[in-house]
């Protein structure tokens, strides 16, 4: 997959490509839908997806709590598994925020990029202020030269499918109903970082990685799925996970601490891939280690059950 990040100097073989647009935070079914369309009009043209970053809610809203639920980095991986062959992620900064709807058809999607066709969903919207529609981007298309198909919004029994609402279910603790939606488990992504080492001399020694800028899940442990995607360990794993500040130990910035079952090496450095299976209980704070660890003998247990039975 070639990344491309300037519009306004885009190499011949990156032009007239089919794209699907949007922020793809989660790279959840509906977007997929979008993401095939974009590949069923294609027809031996580059096949691709335009996003941006920072998200533009990012951008207008610097101070917010963190909201994504991924990386851009782990959604360039998840949309380079789907096949896509050109990621045009744009850098959204003051001067693109401010074209209008019909400056940003011709100047990005026509005259910049080439796009010989372009799709989006139903509700999506572009230009200065969020004032293109979509009937106005198939306006624009008809006059500059692309395509343009509109992909109905899916959805599922609990409701419609977005980005809003698999926050909604990580925040409860209920990754399965956010499995629903994305179609895959809900993963974090990130290098292995140095920790305090207390799993170590407790007997479980932890993989720890920061979820700053990331959505929080709803603090507690999880069973998780785990993929080594670097170093000399790469492979999957099955473990238990614990999400938060590890109330423990006094004031901490909350992170992912991972402990593979029947594993042994060092991890850190390497990229690792958790995803979210059952939650099976809130942070806790205890009496002693020995209670600790008594707890952790049992989520252990626990994790490997639900995780046997997948």
């Amino acid at each position: 997959m070639r990344t491309i990040r300037d519009y306004q100097s885009t190499e011949p073989r990156d032009r007239g490509a089919s794209v699907a647009i949007g922020n793809f935070d989660g790279v959840h079914i509906g977007h997929r839908a979008v993401i095939e369309l974009a590949r069923e009009k294609a027809a031996g043209a580059p096949f691709g997806v335009l996003t941006f970053e920072p998200h533009p809610r990012e951008f207008f809203a610097p101070d917010a709590p963190p909201f994504r639920l991924m990386s851009a980095k782990a959604r360039a991986s998840r949309l380079e598994k789907l096949g896509v062959e050109r990621l045009y992620e744009l850098p959204f900064d003051a001067a693109l925020a401010a074209l209008s709807p019909a400056q940003f058809a011709r100047e990005v999607l026509a005259d910049g990029l080439g796009l010989s066709h372009v799709v989006v969903g139903a509700d999506f919207c572009f230009g200065k202020g969020r004032e293109g529609r979509v009937a106005d981007l198939q306006r624009f298309g008809a006059e500059m030269g692309f395509g343009v198909t509109v992909a109905e919004l899916l959805g599922t029994a609990g409701g419609e499918i977005s980005s809003t609402a698999i926050r909604r279910a990580l925040s409860e603790g209920d990754p399965r109903a956010a499995k629903a939606q994305l179609g895959h488990w809900h993963r974090i992504e990130g290098e292995v970082v140095g920790g305090h080492q207390l799993g170590r001399t407790l007997g479980y020694p932890t993989a720890n990685m920061s979820i700053d800028g990331l959505h929080p899940p709803r603090y507690g442990v999880y069973a998780v799925l785990v993929d080594v995607l670097t170093g000399p360990h790469r492979g999957s794993y099955h473990g238990v996970a614990s999400l938060g500040v590890r109330p423990m130990f006094g004031e901490n910035s909350a992170n992912l601490e991972t402990f593979l079952f029947d594993f042994s090496g060092d991890l850190y450095g390497a990229v690792l891939s958790v995803g979210l299976v059952e939650f099976l209980r809130p942070e806790m704070k205890f009496d002693g280690l020995e209670a600790l660890v008594a707890q952790m003998d049992c989520d252990s247990a626990e994790a490997r059950r639900v995780l046997d039975a997948l």
